[in-house]
């Protein structure tokens, strides 16, 4: 015998179309008809009567007895399955629902549970648990902007114990998720790049790794504050991976300084060469290669230490 048509608020019975409301306790008759279909709710549209974020965290926190402190902490759906079970006694068991979660896995699940009842109670809202679970205000804001029509189209104001319902269980909070992004340490501006000392012969122009650099101190990375394990692992991977890159950023230095180094050499022994013609090319490339500038610190003058076989190799 298919189901008589219900009103928006209570469910109706077969003598006279009477209208029953929700009672924790029902006799088999009344439960029958209250878990025949719930009141769908299809627009979302902007009216006077859609609530701030504020006040929806205030409904939300006094219908649940709640602490919640931003919207994006109900990514968890904890708080949505306890609202089943006020709407729609047994529809939903809680003892499934995980409370105290801090993981986007057991987010999840309690999407799963909360999924089973919409299909229970043929609730035709798909529920974008992907997006949810992410922790975004926008996408958690108009679900819940949702869900509060579809609550207000169910609830027949029947009284409800929310912490006896969750046997005393506190609903903690999920981590905020703002928080996890303002605690990551920041990649440092400017690092110091340890330089080989190369090999060098007389008045032989240093690399530019003897460049004292002052004007850009190291950056160090702020402290690791713990908000969970995972929390900690990621910041230990991003560690890892911006050591990685610095290291592969300083050989690739040491090759380039290298390389220009051995042309600069090459061009020194020509100069050497043609030292004693009188060509002014040659003398202006010489002062070039020996002039100095601020920042740049002398080489050590350890060639004066060499004995005079020692340069006449050169």
């Amino acid at each position: 015998m298919p189901s008589p048509l219900l009103p928006s608020r209570g469910r109706c019975s077969t003598e006279e179309h009477r209208i029953i409301p929700f009672r924790k306790h029902v006799v088999r008759e009344e439960r029958w008809y209250s878990w025949g279909m719930a009141v769908n709710v299809y627009s979302t549209s902007v009216t006077s009567e859609n609530l701030s974020r504020h006040d929806m965290l205030a409904w939300v926190n006094d219908s649940l007895q709640l602490s919640y402190t931003k919207v994006e902490q109900l990514c968890s759906g904890a708080a949505y399955c306890q609202f089943m079970d006020m709407l729609f006694p047994g529809c939903i068991l809680l003892k499934k629902v995980k409370f105290h979660v801090k993981l986007e896995h057991e987010y999840i699940h309690n999407f799963k549970v909360l999924q089973a009842a919409f299909k229970k109670m043929s609730i035709e809202k798909i529920i974008p648990v992907e997006r949810l679970v992410k922790g975004k205000f926008q996408d958690n804001f108009e679900f819940v902007q949702w869900f509060k029509k579809f609550f207000d189209a169910n609830y027949d104001g029947k009284e409800y114990d929310p912490l006896l319902a969750r046997q005393g269980q506190d609903l903690a909070p999920p981590p905020n998720p703002g928080e996890q992004v303002f605690n990551k340490p920041k990649k440092p501006i400017s690092t110091a790049v340890p330089q080989r000392t190369s090999p060098t012969g007389p008045k032989i122009m240093q690399p530019p790794a003897r460049l004292q650099n002052t004007s850009h101190p190291v950056r160090k990375n702020p402290p690791i504050t713990r908000n969970g394990g995972n929390d900690l692992d990621s910041q230990i991977m991003e560690l890892n991976q911006q050591l990685m890159e610095l290291k592969l950023t300083v050989d690739g230095l040491e090759k380039e300084r290298d390389f220009y180094f051995s042309k600069l050499r090459d061009i020194e022994l020509i100069c050497q060469e043609h030292e004693s013609e009188s060509n002014g090319i040659l003398s202006r490339i010489i002062d070039i290669l020996y002039a100095t500038e601020e920042g740049f610190a002398p080489p050590d003058d350890e060639n004066e230490e060499l004995q005079p076989e020692d340069q006449d190799e050169y």
